[in-house]
């Protein structure tokens, strides 16, 4: 039982710092800036996001979750016409809140 234990353990952990989400080809070009960027662009609309932040009972890393977000956040703004996202919330429970526009 406890080498059952020891192997979920390390497979957990493994899985934990996996990167799971690939920006879009149409997403690539899609820019983060913030809110002073933005002022000659047109708001599209927003993006809510999520990823898990726990692999059964460990955190991933929150560098990584961050990071899947904001890839998340591209995508979402491609789908939308969108060239540029601005975070509009902190990274709260594996969530966060993206303002999408088009700048160019």
């Amino acid at each position: 039982m406890n080498r059952q234990m020891m192997m979920v353990s390390l497979l957990a952990a493994g899985l934990s710092g996996c990167t799971w989400v690939d920006v879009d080809q149409q997403a690539a070009a899609v820019r983060v800036l913030d809110l002073s960027q933005v002022e000659e662009c047109k708001q599209l609309g927003r993006a809510s996001v999520s990823v898990l932040d726990k692999v059964l009972f460990f955190s991933r890393g929150e560098q990584k979750v961050a990071e899947e977000l904001e890839r998340l956040g591209r995508n979402g703004a491609a789908e939308m016409g969108g060239d540029a996202i601005v975070p509009m919330s902190k990274v709260i429970d594996g969530e966060r809140v993206f303002n999408v526009y088009q700048c160019r």
